[in-house]
């Protein structure tokens, strides 16, 4: 059956060279491998393109013949990506990302964790100058009904020159502090003792005026001085210290019935008996605390006073700044203004009421 045709319907071709399926599979190969870039098109349908192949340098033209195979043309992807598109940045702009590149943690030069990182960014939040500080000192727990008065942060608002010396002087207010509360303790001592009352009731006073007094009288005064190299501070921070250490050296004096347990008060206490004993030696111990607060004052009062003669504090910059800052607050214009008024008014009055002849 190989000798008739397949379609007897049709024209015969039993004699016709190109029925044969391999010289149809030879001819349409190098047919299509005639076809170069002219031919593709890619804007048509994958249907419609048919067997075409692009040609190039990833897929060269096959010659051969029987045993060439058709492959499908592809594109390489490519690694070059767009670049972004620039935007002009305003200066605020650029600001703002010089200091995020200079606040982010760099992983390559300083491995931090984030854990690490946080309290450093905060605590450069807090040195800048728009960061509302809250007050910190006296240091009172959150749920108490009194609230911190001041913010003071010797490392941070003091300079580094003068952190040692402040923080002397905070310590001997502390000091001071302590040594008022045993000369409480000592006229307990003396109430137990003797029966008086006077250093007891005198001692609570001191220990009551005294501590606040001076913090708010010389060591805040000192504390701004340094922090903003105030003359005017400076000049009341030795004018109240030095009465400081005068009425700390008349303490450890001790003169009866002046309410502190001195060297006179201690000496008195001494007699044979082992309760009077311990009670001299108690108040000596007090008296010894004032003596040292006393010699402690006076050490302060000539270092910062030198340190005060080395710089370029005076008393002509101390008299600018209190024209500058005291005379210019405003609390104290509307008091000087009210006051004023007042005087004018009653010189009117009194010249209303003065009788005419």
């Amino acid at each position: 059956m190989s000798g008739f045709d397949e379609n007897p319907f049709g024209e015969p071709n039993i004699n016709d060279p190109f029925s044969d399926p391999a010289i149809r599979r030879a001819v349409t190969t190098s047919t299509a491998a005639t076809r170069g870039l002219e031919d593709y098109n890619p804007f048509a349908e994958q249907g419609s393109q048919g067997t075409a192949q692009v040609r190039g340098a990833s897929n060269p033209p096959i010659y051969g013949g029987l045993g060439a195979t058709q492959q499908p043309a592809t594109l390489q992807p490519s690694n070059q990506e767009a670049p972004p598109p620039s935007y002009a940045r305003t200066p605020q702009q650029t600001v703002n990302a010089t200091l995020g590149s200079t606040l982010s943690p760099s992983s390559d030069v300083n491995p931090r964790s984030e854990a690490e990182w946080k309290p450093r960014t905060e605590e450069d939040m807090q040195n800048t100058s728009y960061y509302l500080r809250r007050n910190n000192w006296p240091p009172l727990p959150a749920k108490c009904c009194f609230q911190p008065c001041f913010y003071q942060d010797i490392e941070v608002e003091i300079h580094t020159d003068f952190q040692k010396i402040v923080k002397q002087l905070y310590r001997l207010w502390i000091f001071h502090g302590c040594v008022l509360v045993m000369n409480v303790i000592g006229g307990f001592i003396l109430i137990l003792q003797d029966g008086s009352f006077s250093t007891f009731g005198l001692g609570i006073l001191y220990l009551i005026l005294f501590t606040p007094f001076s913090f708010l009288c010389w060591f805040r005064p000192a504390y701004r001085a340094f922090k903003n190299d105030s003359s005017f501070n400076f000049m009341v921070f030795f004018f109240v210290f030095f009465f400081q250490l005068i009425v700390t050296a008349i303490q450890a004096i001790g003169i009866p019935g002046s309410g502190t347990c001195g060297i006179i008060m201690a000496i008195t206490m001494f007699n044979s008996t082992a309760a009077g004993i311990f009670s001299g030696l108690l108040l000596l111990i007090i008296a010894l605390g004032f003596i040292l607060a006393a010699c402690g004052d006076l050490l302060l009062l000539t270092k910062i006073h030198r340190i005060y003669r080395s710089s370029d504090a005076s008393v002509s910059k101390a008299q600018r700044e209190f024209a500058t800052t005291f005379l210019r607050n405003e609390h104290v214009q509307d008091a000087a203004s009210n006051v004023a008024a007042t005087a004018v008014r009653a010189q009117m009055a009194n010249a209303t009421n003065q009788p005419r002849y």
